[in-house]
């Protein structure tokens, strides 16, 4: 009866225990069948594997992409319009389909559902949140890039705007609670380390974000019609921005297109920073008009621990120390950095065995120290002893010392101000020990084998430099029998480079590359510009160059010769002993009187006339601008860099991002994106005129008094020049440093004829020829309008910005009535 009884229970569990695990299976398996395989009755298929919804006038499309992995895809929106992948709204960013063909998106249970429908069984790998949806409902892709779900009465009950990406697009609202967030890096779309939103508690600014606590830049306050610490945003004929209840929990941003309507969009980057571009139809390129933050090592994070952030290189700005390597390298290679570097070590690694580096005054953000009071060789023995001391610094004038454990983040040069600390930092490396020896005969087999090599290296050097000489000699008799009715003198390489030693002395740096001094012939001085990006090629650079060559004018600086050989591409000029304009326009420069000044003002303008009217083939120079200007030894103007726009292939995108610091020059039309003509240099010489009448630049210190006693404030000049100018009080312009010594009517006509030049519109400025008729007074000058889209910047006002303890706090005056209408009606 005993045994019986224990018996009983034993054999029960036997059989209970498959039957719950196989009900349960079946359970999850009901359930899965029920969301995924087995839709509601109300499911309806939108779009699978490779079909898509374009918007109306097929500016936008949404479908499913993928990256650089086929075994990734993305539900999403990008541009249809355009050859270049642009992606503004990704759904299924952290869950990947596996593959295109099972990829779905379908409306299932009152839910806008992404699927992944594979053989082995089905997932739900995105769902539309907030969306309440009774009945059957359809999904429109709207113009302006917004994915719409709408019910049957046609009510819209969810929109993709509602739930932003990385991207801001014209129409959307940013509102309290929602964030922009970047991409992992330029190739995985999940969510990256850097976010934008209104910063709390106030809402009248926006901030980026890193790990969405940190914050390391703000936009500033509303103004009324930008943020005060972007003053890149006045930019009103390429879009409008509004804010909606500012400093409230109800606040609302966001910008309209304007009536140009260029494609343009905002962005926050892998790279911590947020950008705002606008498409270029010409150059099929985005060009990126701002960015902040403006220097990327101040992006929190940026180069993850032990990074180091170097602000100067344009390619990568984060680097491994020696004795480091990046954790992620193909992440690194992608541009997220974010993993950040880690010590090399072998197998045998021992950190006992390790030594230190040090890397000199660097700043960094590191939250876990220990302090003491020691020797500097205590305090690295010291943290030598605990493997988990990343580095310590010492203090020998205090006898401090600081052992650093965690991360350290925020590596940079001492000019950074996203340390926390600045100290001589010495981090932590591996050292290799290996404890077999190398044999004797090993030795001498490497010896033997090493000096082999180098007789054969040298015999190879020998046959190609002699291959390369012959080689070079039958190239140059073809060329002087190619070019025969040209002045230009065919240039080697190896020539212009021991002309100009080796380019060390170097005169500037321009939109299109560097100017070096040389001497050739023995006692010619000249200037060699080395080109950075030299488009098209050999023959096409030749024949451009000729081009070039053969046209000659008083006004134009005198092109020498040239060298294009392999990828070498240099151009070599007359010497201008006098200089740039710009060497004359700055505080402490050098002065010049009227007379030369009008005589620069007429003969640029007549160099720029030559190439507009008198040549076989226009030529729009594309950069004007006082450093472009060059004086002799008469201080005669001439004109350079002319025709390089189109010997480089009108690389817009290029020259632009190298006025980013002078984008006053630039002609609205150009910034807006639609085809230029020679009417954007004659804005950009009327804004050179400006600075050649004032005797200054653009963007510097206003006059005395205009800044209430203030002499730490930017100011720009053109548009209160204009105002003055206009108004009649031309004298108000005029360089003080000329002591009234002037001819006050040819003051009046070239401060008149400048404005004529910066008006808003193509039309309404003159052309070059006309402009030097008004200056040398055989055509009488009326006066112009001033000019709306400058004095919508203002309002009126100087545009003024604060500096103080490393930062800029720019504030704008709002604008007025009047100039609101003036922007609306232009």
């Amino acid at each position: 009866m005993t045994s019986s009884s224990y018996a009983t229970p034993q054999i029960s569990l036997k059989f209970i225990i498959p039957i719950l695990v196989l009900t349960s299976l079946q359970l999850l398996t009901s359930i899965q069948s029920k969301s995924c395989l087995n839709p509601s009755s109300s499911s309806k298929v939108i779009i699978s594997g490779n079909s898509t919804i374009l918007s109306e006038n097929r500016t936008f499309v949404l479908g499913f992409f993928n990256t650089n992995d086929d075994s990734k895809w993305y539900l999403g929106i990008w541009y249809a319009s355009i050859p270049t992948p642009t992606y503004v709204w990704v759904a299924n960013r952290e869950t990947p389909l596996s593959s295109r063909e099972s990829s779905a998106l379908e409306i299932d249970g009152g839910k806008l559902t992404v699927k992944d429908k594979r053989d082995s069984g089905c997932d739900v790998v995105w769902e539309s949140v907030g969306l309440k949806s009774e009945g059957e409902g359809d999904v429109k892709l709207l113009e302006d890039g917004d994915l719409v779900v709408v019910d049957a009465h046609g009510a819209a009950v969810w929109r993709s705007f509602d739930f932003p990406a990385d991207t801001f697009l014209p129409g959307m609202n940013l509102t309290v609670g929602q964030t922009l967030t970047c991409w992992k890096s330029d190739n995985d779309p999940a969510p990256g380390r850097y976010s934008l939103r209104l910063r709390p508690p106030d809402y009248g600014e926006v901030e980026l974000l890193f790990d969405g606590n940190r914050t390391y830049w703000t936009s500033g306050n509303w103004t009324g019609n930008i943020f005060s610490g972007v003053p890149e945003m006045t930019v009103p004929y390429i879009y409008r921005f509004y804010f909606t209840n500012p400093f409230t929990e109800t606040a609302t941003f966001g910008f309209t297109e304007t009536q140009l309507k260029p494609l343009t969009r905002f962005n926050v980057d892998s790279s911590g920073q947020v950008r705002q571009y606008t498409w270029s139809p010409q150059t099929e390129f985005w060009n990126m008009f701002w960015s902040e933050p403006e220097n990327p090592c101040r992006v929190y994070g940026l180069c993850g621990n032990l990074g180091f952030c170097n602000a100067k290189s344009m390619v990568n700005p984060c680097k491994c120390f020696d004795g480091f390597r990046p954790s992620d390298g193909s992440g690194w290679d992608a541009g997220d950095f974010s993993g950040g570097c880690v010590t090399n070590s072998d197998n045998n690694y021992n950190c006992r065995n390790d030594k230190f580096e040090s890397i000199g005054d660097v700043t960094f953000d590191q939250e876990k120290v220990e302090s003491s009071s020691t020797s500097r060789s205590d305090c690295e023995r010291k943290c030598l002893s605990n493997c988990s001391c990343i580095g310590f610094s010492h203090n020998p004038k205090t006898n401090s010392c600081k052992n650093y454990f965690g991360e350290i983040l925020n590596l940079g040069n001492s000019s950074s101000d996203l340390g926390i600390i600045q100290d001589s930092l010495n981090i932590r490396v591996s050292k290799r020990v290996s404890g077999k020896k190398i044999e004797p005969k090993t030795v001498i087999l490497i010896i033997i084998i090493s000096c082999i090599l180098a007789i054969s290296s040298i015999i190879v050097i020998i046959f190609l430099i002699l291959r390369k000489n012959t080689i070079n000699r039958k190239k140059l008799e073809q060329e002087e029998s190619v070019f025969p009715v040209t002045n230009l003198k065919v240039f080697t390489y190896k020539e212009l480079h021991a002309a100009t030693n080796g380019f060390s002395e170097k005169l500037g740096h321009g939109g299109f590359g560097a100017v070096f001094s040389g001497i050739v012939e023995e006692s010619t001085q000249v200037a060699v510009k080395r080109l950075e990006r030299p488009g098209g090629g050999e023959k096409e650079f030749r024949a451009e160059v000729c081009t070039i060559g053969n046209i000659q004018h008083v006004n134009l600086v005198r092109l020498r010769g040239f060298c294009s050989e392999e990828s070498h591409r240099l151009l070599v000029y007359d010497y201008m002993p006098n200089g740039p304009l710009s060497g004359y326009l700055k505080t402490g420069g050098r002065n010049l009187d009227w007379d030369a000044r009008f005589r620069i003002a007429i003969g640029t303008a007549r160099g720029i006339a030559y190439l507009h009217e008198e040549c076989r083939n226009c030529i729009i120079h594309c950069d004007i601008k006082p450093e472009n200007i060059l004086l002799d030894q008469d201080l005669s103007a001439k004109v350079s860099d002319f025709g390089l726009a189109k010997l480089i292939g009108r690389d817009f995108s290029r020259v632009l991002a190298t006025m980013r610091g002078t984008w006053g020059y630039v002609a609205p039309e150009w910034i807006s994106g639609v085809a230029i003509t020679t009417k954007a240099d004659v804005y950009s010489y009327g804004m050179t005129l400006l600075e050649l009448l004032g005797g200054r630049r653009n963007v510097e210190g206003p006059p005395d008094g205009g800044n209430g006693g203030e002499s730490n404030e930017k100011w720009f000049f053109p548009p209160w020049a204009a105002r003055k100018i206009t108004e009649g009080d031309v004298a108000a312009v005029v360089d003080e440093r000329l002591g009234g010594e002037y001819n006050m009517e040819e003051v009046v006509r070239v401060g008149l004829v400048a404005v004529w030049c910066i008006q808003d519109e193509e039309v309404a400025r003159p052309t070059m020829g006309m402009v030097v008729k008004m200056l040398e007074g055989l055509v009488a000058v009326e006066v112009p309008p001033p000019p709306k889209l400058l004095q919508a910047l203002v309002s009126g006002e100087s545009f003024r910005g604060v500096v103080s303890n490393g930062q800029t706090n720019t504030t704008i005056a709002r604008l007025s009535n009047e100039s609101k209408d003036s922007v609306s009606g232009a």
